[in-house]
């Protein structure tokens, strides 16, 4: 062979290894890329498997693919069942309007019956709205000139009539109270006042006694938090929503038988800082497991309806049988606090709570088990990717419901605890409702409006009032006080 077919041979060898090198090099690219790939896969089919029952989703992003509650199977038909009591329009006992209805003459001798004496055989009643109109007051003022000193004298117009033509505090109260309780948005309320009164309110004046009303309220607001502070528990949750295009963070505190609104730029300690109400707090606040109120050194309790949608989560996405054993002690235990607190009892018997503990533990210990199990074997450990590493959902559930411990199972020895957070979601789904009707919130003097007018109307009617009538008293000068804060 000469040196010159050598050479080429050395060449030819040389191209061959670099072209096997670039071929190894395209292959472990596209090993990254497929790896890539079936993450981004599997990260979006979990995302997919979240719903409203095992996760913190509202039940309106389920779509029409929901799954439907399981429940036991009855024999009994659908729809009402033979011997249901009816709920038909009752009568009443004192009709605004008597229309009699009397025969004129004898159906048999035809004699002529108006003079003689009746008596009701049957009573029916038809129940009508009062004729669609505005009532208009025109209120005058005199001048009388004296006739002993020719002085003249003006009377004065009555509080509160100001203006040549405006309008009066009920149908003030009924606007704000379509805006702020019924959520509609106010061009539609301009439509309902033309509609039904032939009156053009405009958009402007509407937003105007929304202001009037959250400016009266102010000191009603101060008497709610000092309330709050008061009471031994406080259910606590936030949401996020849109103010000027922007993400802010709308807060609620609640109670039985109060509700307080804030919203924020921050989601957490930040803003709850600012709202004021638990850095002083000292009763119990009942939360998910979001970490910014660990910082305050009130109690805490964690709302069992997250942890029973974690545990469905664990157990359908991680094929997890420890989760779902968690999550039937879980629902046991609050059955079994429901039970005891309807009889009356205070905290459930030593014995019973014991066992629940029992089980609760054992379940975590298993939990445990099967985590170590699943672990990689000991060996050269994985390259760690910078930064702080990921845990899987069911380890991240495992640890708080060890950490958490005592702030999940307190409702076991005070029953006056709920098992739940609810309280706070349901008073909080008004923001998501008010989106979802009357889209986002143009200003922030809107925002601050809402929430102070809403507080106001949800405490009221907890505490027994009706909204319009509470609305009412707020354009009387005179809201309807805080009764109460437990």
């Amino acid at each position: 062979m000469t040196e010159e077919e050598a050479k080429q041979l050395r060449q030819a060898y040389a191209e061959l290894q670099e072209e096997a090198k670039q071929k190894d090099r395209r292959i472990e690219e596209l090993e990254a890329l497929l790896m890539r790939a079936l993450l981004r896969i599997e990260e979006l089919e979990r995302r997919q498997g979240k719903n409203s029952q095992n996760s913190s989703k509202p039940p309106s992003s389920d779509g029409f693919s929901r799954k439907a509650k399981a429940r036991p199977k009855s024999s009994k038909r659908s729809g009402g069942q033979a011997g249901h009591q009816g709920h038909a329009l009752a009568q009443v006992e004192r009709p605004d309007q008597v229309v009699t209805h009397r025969p004129r003459v004898c159906e048999a001798c035809q004699c002529e019956l108006a003079e003689v004496a009746g008596h009701v055989k049957e009573r029916r009643q038809i129940h009508e709205l009062p004729e669609m109109r505005l009532l208009v007051t025109e209120h005058r003022v005199e001048s009388i000139c004296c006739p002993n000193c020719q002085h003249r004298t003006s009377a004065s117009f009555p509080a509160g009539v100001t203006a040549p033509a405006q309008y009066g505090p009920q149908v003030q109260a009924l606007a704000v109270y379509l805006s702020q309780f019924q959520l509609l948005p106010l061009s539609r309320i301009g439509e309902l006042f033309e509609d039904l009164w032939a009156s053009s309110l405009a958009e402007g004046t509407l937003v105007n006694w929304i202001g009037e009303a959250a400016k009266t309220l102010e000191p009603t607001m101060d008497i709610l938090k000092q309330r709050l502070l008061r009471s031994p528990l406080d259910h606590v949750d936030e949401t996020g929503g849109r103010i000027k295009g922007l993400l802010h963070w709308f807060h609620v505190n609640a109670t039985r038988w109060l509700t307080l609104y804030s919203w924020h730029r921050k989601r957490g300690h930040e803003a709850m800082d600012e709202i004021g109400i638990l850095p002083g707090y000292t009763g119990r606040a009942i939360h998910d497991r979001l970490s910014s109120y660990d910082q305050y050194p009130c109690h805490h309790s964690v709302c069992g309806a997250h942890l029973l949608r974690d545990c469905l989560w664990v157990a359908e996405q991680e094929k997890q049988p420890w989760a779902t054993l968690m999550h039937e002690v879980l629902r046991g235990m609050a059955k079994a606090a429901e039970r005891w607190r309807a009889q009356g009892a205070k905290a459930l018997p030593q014995a019973e709570r014991d066992e629940w503990i029992a089980q609760y533990f054992s379940v975590l210990a298993s939990g445990f088990a099967a985590h170590l199990a699943q672990a990689p074997p000991e060996g050269d450990p994985p390259p760690k990717k910078p930064g702080r590493q990921k845990q899987s959902d069911s380890k991240n559930l495992l640890d708080a419901l060890l950490t958490r411990a005592e702030q999940v199972l307190a409702f076991l020895d005070d029953l006056s605890i709920p098992f739940t957070n609810n309280l706070a979601e349901r008073d909080l789904r008004m923001i998501k409702v008010q989106q979802k009707i009357s889209g986002t919130f143009r200003s922030s003097q809107g925002a601050t409006a809402f929430c102070v007018i809403r507080s106001y109307l949800s405490t009221m009617r907890k505490q027994g009032h009706s909204a319009f009538e509470a609305l009412l008293a707020v354009f009387a000068g005179k809201p309807l006080p805080v009764a109460w804060g437990i």
